[in-house]
């Protein structure tokens, strides 16, 4: 419908599927800015920036080219890796006007879904072109290593039927199967036990592969372990290193039936997406294999360079030459030689043959060894020898973690740091979700239950940044002994996260009783306790083998430092920094969840874990401290602090 304004310029009166279609461009112009600093520009020029059409959306290069071809002759389009946009340049700017009034809403179905696109005016097109990044130093992928043929027969020796003998270590996990020969990979303790060599050794089948890298020198002695894993699309493996005690240097990785891309990751924070082709050789050698983490992230689709042809190597960062690839069902041949001696690599801090023991006597806010000494001795290894009657606890998810998780979109990727039997990691189906956990038993559990974790400190955990759409962090950073390492803790979690990503931390609470409400923790006091207010520390300390003279600091000559209460349990804390004490039960016994860390009744042997429990504002005020958060919302529950931060760049 038309109207006249002074005789001259008309009105044009929108429609309601217009207008609709406006509000839609202006939220997605305003959310590029927001999260990602996108400039939308007014008047038309030649560059547009796609919403919604990006990698990270399951758009591919060929897809998006084929509709933007459709208003003229395409001279650009950048697809930046991960993000939900693109940026194309016409020839002319009538063929980008045209674009934009006639592709704005177009639908395209990517993976199962429908995405719309909404296209703005850009004056400056975003993601310059990158260099290829170089391999990590001893890294080597070699194409078309066997045969098509050689490549079907290897598939097809493969018996994934049930084993009724001991001659294999199967098992399947929840993102992939897996077969052990020579030696069965223990997910427990992330090792082999080297008395105990399976029965057959590495199978006939994988004699000329062998036979061949041993003659091109790509091994100096035949391999004794076998690890077949089998990935369906849309699995894959946490990042690890492999143990470096297990197992000798050179490593060899031999891709079957499908072609994917494995991350490598540096401690200090590089990392390199490696294009790992059908039939090809992995060799990790040195420095890629005693220092860079490597693991596959399980989606469907991996992000590789645009062309015909399938080539080996890193991803490259060229915004220009990056597309989609399909992931199909993949079966690798990892093999390794068992170590027999100790491990004398280059590489002493990623070592677990040199990892530093001992405890300190008292709670040290020295320096970073101190602190890390106490939580091996008060926090580590008593998780370690409690796992399993912990586990038994451990059973039912809190509503407000539960709420949080299930208000995740399908497909978000989810880390629980500090995951302990995996409790969480089921909550949503929908979400990638994987744990981690500092005990090498609880990730065991999570193994044995199909859920995805790994051994990791949550200080440094081995994935890289901003791969995450939420974190979970639930009563895990009470246990670091010092506040430096409390907000390393909270750094992590943030690194961990994308742009818009929100992160869930629980810590247990000093104030037991809040806005006049008792926790269900603290269990009703008897007369007499009420009287006597209960056994104290200095009571405590007399009986606990594990906080004998030394512990309790005398003829200590360090007394400035704090010493560490015994804390009884169920009831009100005395102190911030204390050990709490926990009664390990001959037979499990389910105990109450009553607070993030709730005990189960006296009986012994007892072990003491380390707590620092927070009072309120201090974990707001930890948070606070942190760049490029802010915090949602704060809450009690039941005798736990908690807050709901969200990264924003």
């Amino acid at each position: 419908m038309e109207s006249s304004l002074n005789g001259n310029v008309k009105l044009v009166k929108k429609s309601k599927d217009e207008k609709k279609l406006l509000r839609k461009q202006l939220k997605a112009s305003h959310t590029l800015l927001k999260h990602e600093g996108i400039n939308t520009a007014s008047l038309p020029t030649q560059s547009l920036v796609v919403a919604n059409g990006g990698l990270g959306n399951g758009v591919s290069r060929e897809q998006l080219q084929a509709v933007l071809q459709e208003s003229g002759c395409v001279e650009s389009l950048l697809m930046p890796p991960n993000k939900p946009y693109a940026f194309v340049t016409y020839g002319s700017v009538e063929e980008a006007r045209r674009c934009h009034a006639s592709l704005n809403g177009r639908q395209l179905q990517c993976q199962g879904q429908t995405v719309a696109l909404y296209f703005s005016f850009v004056e400056k097109v975003g993601g310059e072109s990158g260099v290829c990044t170089e391999l990590p130093p001893g890294l080597k992928v070699l194409e078309d290593f066997i045969s098509a043929e050689e490549e079907a027969g290897l598939l097809e020796a493969i018996d994934w039927a049930p084993q009724g003998d001991t001659l294999t270590g199967q098992k399947a996990l929840k993102h992939r199967r897996v077969k052990h020969y020579g030696y069965e990979f223990r997910y427990d303790n992330n090792n082999v036990d080297k008395d105990r060599p399976l029965p057959g050794g590495i199978p006939q089948f994988c004699n000329s592969v062998l036979e061949r890298c041993l003659r091109e020198n790509h091994i100096d002695v035949t391999p004794d372990q076998l690890t077949i894993n089998q990935y369906e699309p849309g699995q894959g493996i946490p990042p690890h290193v492999d143990t470096h005690s297990a197992f000798e240097d050179t490593i060899l990785s031999l891709s079957l039936g499908a072609k994917t891309v494995m991350d490598f990751r540096h401690p200090d924070g590089r990392s390199v997406a490696v294009v790992l082709p059908e039939r090809s050789l992995l060799v990790m050698k040195g420095e890629s294999r005693y220092l860079w983490t490597h693991g596959i992230t399980p989606r469907k689709f991996d992000v590789v360079p645009a062309g015909d042809t399938v080539s080996s190597g890193p991803v490259t960062s060229d915004p220009g030459d990056l597309t989609l690839s399909k992931r199909d069902t993949r079966t690798s041949f990892t093999f390794r030689r068992v170590r027999r001696t100790a491990c004398d690599c280059a590489y002493p801090s990623a070592c677990d043959s040199r990892r530093p023991g001992g405890a300190p006597a008292r709670l040290c806010r020295g320096g970073r060894g101190d602190a890390s000494r106490l939580e091996a001795r008060f926090v580590h290894r008593v998780y370690e020898e409690i796992s399993s009657h912990f586990s038994s606890t451990r059973h039912s998810p809190w509503p407000c973690v539960r709420d949080f998780l299930r208000s995740l979109p399908a497909g978000a990727v989810l880390a629980d740091v500090g995951c302990g039997n995996g409790k969480y990691l089921g909550i949503n189906p929908d979400l990638w979700a994987m744990g981690c956990d500092r005990s090498h038993s609880l990730v065991q559990i999570c193994a044995d239950r199909g859920l995805q974790a790994f051994v990791s400190d949550a200080l440094d955990v081995p994935l890289r940044s901003g791969v995450c759409d939420a974190c979970i962090s639930i009563a895990v950073i009470h246990h670091f002994s010092t506040q430096e390492r409390r907000l390393a803790a909270v750094n992590e979690l943030v690194r961990l996260l994308k742009p818009g990503g929100r992160a869930l931390i629980y810590v247990w609470a000093l104030e037991q009783e809040y806005k006049k409400q008792r926790s269900k923790y603290l269990k009703e006091k008897s007369p007499e306790q009420e009287e006597k207010g209960g056994p104290g520390a200095e009571q405590m300390t007399q009986s606990n083998p594990d906080y004998s003279q030394e512990h309790a600091g005398k003829d200590d000559p360090q007394q400035s430092q704090p010493k560490l209460s015994v804390h009884t349990n169920r009831t009100v804390f005395n102190s911030q920094d204390l050990l709490v004490p926990w009664h390990l039960k001959g037979v499990a016994q389910k105990a109450s969840e009553t607070s993030a860390d709730s005990e189960s009744s006296a009986s012994d042997p007892v072990f003491h874990r380390y707590y620092h429990v927070f009072r309120e504002g201090e974990l707001e005020n930890l948070c606070g401290r942190v760049k490029n958060i802010t915090i949602q919302s704060s809450y009690h529950d039941q005798g736990n602090w908690c807050v709901i931060v969200e990264k924003t760049l």
